[in-house]
């Protein structure tokens, strides 16, 4: 039975695997399912990076926005790193993307790379699970200006700099003043993004299906500021009254120098991240798996 995918777009794990045998072992990957996916009737491109960076030149290559337009299917070999990096560009067409494990946690990246023949047959030919997920559109604001503009699939992390020091922030949520926070920082994250750095300073753990964010402050100066969630229609401003050395990350792939004044705002995207998962797939068997928890009688 031929896939009912056509053209299938393929990314590479190539940012963090620059040289020696984990470039090899990344390229032999992205050739070995490039040719599984031939076999099962689909035309397979490469994005131009991936290409470039593995030297996979026997395949069709296009640039993204093209690959947005023209392809079904986006296949994610990498972890979730990459996985991250390419939903946030994919979004805005609306592409599906299933993802295969190259990496080491693998909470959106769900299908082991051992075994993807026997999963990703079944799901090529439509027996899949989908679901959408929520990103966040963040602008950096300066003198009513707008001076950075990025997605966030995991969060936005605003946070100090190297030095000894917090940092101050009034944060707003819906034109409502909330607090001014003296901290290490502050996370605004995405139920994806629960499970990644909010998690490491007790953020809660959402349910991708909650429509809401979690906004978790780091080593806060006094104990009794807590992570809190809020509605995924909010607006939050984050505006940097004191400190040196600020910054704000974006999935921690994209960064913004800061200075004293500018206001971060985040608000919902109008994109989501399309993801394809095996039949039978589970959150809290991710959940279970990934962070080691008693599977229970």
């Amino acid at each position: 039975m031929r896939s009912k995918f056509r053209h299938v777009a393929l990314f590479g794990k190539y940012h963090t695997t620059t040289q020696g045998g984990a470039l090899e072992n990344s390229r032999r990957a992205l050739d070995d399912v490039a040719q599984f996916l031939t076999r099962q009737g689909c035309d397979v491109v490469l994005d131009q990076e991936t290409a470039a960076h593995t030297g996979l030149n026997q395949y069709s290559i296009l640039p993204m926005t093209d690959i947005g337009a023209q392809c079904d299917l986006g296949l994610v070999i990498g972890g979730d790193g990459t996985m991250l990096g390419i939903g946030r560009q994919m979004a805005r067409y609306g592409l599906p993307l299933m993802g295969i494990n190259q990496g080491r946690l693998g909470f959106i990246t769900d299908i082991p790379l051992q075994s993807y023949q026997d999963v990703l047959q079944p799901m090529l030919q439509g027996n899949y699970q989908t679901e959408d997920r929520s990103l966040l559109q963040a602008q950096v604001m300066r003198d009513q200006r707008c001076v950075f503009s990025a997605l966030a699939m995991n969060d936005v992390v605003v946070n100090r700099g190297g030095t000894s020091g917090m940092v101050e922030l009034r944060v707003e949520v819906d034109g409502h003043f909330v607090s001014n926070q003296r901290a290490d920082g502050l996370i605004i994250a995405t139920p994806t993004g629960s499970t990644a750095y909010s998690l490491s300073v007790g953020g809660p753990l959402m349910h991708p299906a909650i429509g809401g964010w979690v906004m978790a402050p780091i080593a806060p100066h006094t104990l009794s500021n807590r992570p809190i969630v809020l509605p995924e229609s909010s607006e939050i401003s984050i505006e940097i009254v004191a400190g040196r050395y600020v910054s704000a990350n974006f999935d921690m792939q994209s960064l913004a120098d800061l200075i004293l004044g500018d206001q971060i705002k985040v608000q919902r995207s109008e994109h989501k991240v399309r993801f394809l998962h095996p039949s039978g797939w589970n959150y809290f068997d991710t959940l279970r798996k990934k962070m080691h928890w008693n599977g229970g009688a």
